[in-house]
């Protein structure tokens, strides 16, 4: 039985270990292609938005106005609605699961799960001018986020989509160039943003210059290409144009790992990077995924089709057109119980009931291993 419940570990390190199991066989229809829509997911197992990705050519059917479509965790349609308003940027959720639709001239779109209007906020008359050609739904630590980058190049940004109060991040410079990769980091007592142009680095606040950064790859490439904070800001991970991964602290003052993507077979860009909690950056490709230990080793899995990453407080959720699985970290007390030779209280204690239910005298011999750290 034990060794049925730990098949699919994995071993990350010295003394951690990874699992991947199916939460959900995925209900909605066969329409559903992970190759042709864009997929935006609640945290902690919320629901779903849909929506075709305008950019891949797909046959449809109706007026071709975009359909944005809401599904349970496990697929099952809850609503739908037809966009009738302007040129939509980017979906995501809040943390009270109101879905939340950008606009490329700064309005905010709130919905609920069932496709009803709550209200819509907007940025900045500087945005509607200029128009943003990116935007980033944050969780921050008074709600959910939303920031928007202009063509201008320009970063304006809310704490809260509940108390819409707008601000504006100092301004990048040098040269007017386009963006490689930004994301926002959030504290307790601040939020800014981390933007990465040519082959420099820039921390943008309320101040009124940017910050250089500086981030050592190990080599002349310093052009970063994505980036990804851990579930409570507090680590990063970089990926530069040559393929490496660094991993590091959000201050960029201490590097665990430099992980070359290169050794990966079949290589190519990830298409994405997610945090697996603390321990391990996820990387995922068309059909491929692969988890990378903060200071070593690493994990391939395979698929047949398409697959889309959700990162999460401590997991990462993975969603193929089929199925819905979850890749963790084997908590610490279920590794005392089921590991190998385990010699914890907690195993011991294990053996006994199971030697107990099999009227055996071998569980009285385990409960007095344990006699002394069990309290009464």
């Amino acid at each position: 039985m034990t060794s049925f419940l730990i098949a699919d570990w994995y071993p990350l390190g010295k003394d951690s270990y990874f699992r991947k199991f199916e939460v959900y066989n995925m209900s909605w229809s066969a329409d559903v292609s992970l190759k042709s829509v864009i997929l935006t997911c609640a945290s902690f197992g919320g629901p779903i938005a849909v929506m075709r990705d305008r950019s891949k050519i797909v046959k449809v059917q109706g007026s071709g106005k975009p359909v944005i479509a809401i599904y349970t965790s496990s697929g099952k349609l809850i609503s739908s609605l037809v966009w009738n308003s302007g040129q939509l940027l980017q979906l995501g959720w809040s943390s009270t699961e109101d879905l939340l639709c950008v606009q490329e001239d700064g309005a905010v779109l709130m919905y609920d799960m069932f496709a009803k209007y709550i209200h819509t906020f907007k940025m900045d008359k500087e945005v509607e001018d200029t128009k943003a050609i990116q935007a980033i739904i944050f969780r921050s630590s008074v709600g959910t986020g939303v920031a928007v980058l202009t063509m201008a190049y320009r970063v304006f940004l809310v704490n809260n989509v509940k108390d819409a109060k707008v601000r504006r991040l100092s301004k990048l410079p040098g040269p007017f160039a386009a963006v490689n990769a930004w994301t926002v980091v959030s504290g307790e007592r601040f939020t800014h943003v981390l933007i990465a142009r040519g082959k420099d680095l820039f921390l943008l606040n309320e101040s009124e210059h940017a910050q250089l950064q500086y981030v050592d790859f190990g080599d002349e490439e310093t052009t970063i290409v994505a980036m990804e904070v851990s579930p409570g800001y507090r680590q990063i991970a970089f990926l530069n144009r040559s393929g490496k991964l660094w991993i590091g602290s959000i201050d960029l003052r201490k590097k665990y790992r430099i992980f070359d993507t290169h050794h990966i077979p079949q290589y190519q860009m990830p298409k994405e990077i997610a945090w697996c909690g603390l321990d391990a950056v996820v990387l995922s490709w068309e059909t491929s995924i692969t988890v990378v230990g903060c200071y070593e080793d690493s994990i391939n899995y395979m698929y047949d089709d398409h697959v889309h990453l959700v990162q999460e407080m401590d997991c990462v959720r993975i969603i193929s057109s089929d199925s819905q699985e979850l890749l963790q970290k084997v908590p610490q007390v279920v590794q005392d119980i089921f590991r190998i030779n385990s010699t914890s209280p907690s195993s011991y204690l294990l053996e006994a009931s199971k030697h107990f239910q099999k009227r055996s005298h071998h569980a009285n011999e385990y409960i007095h291993l344990v006699q002394n750290k069990l309290n009464y």
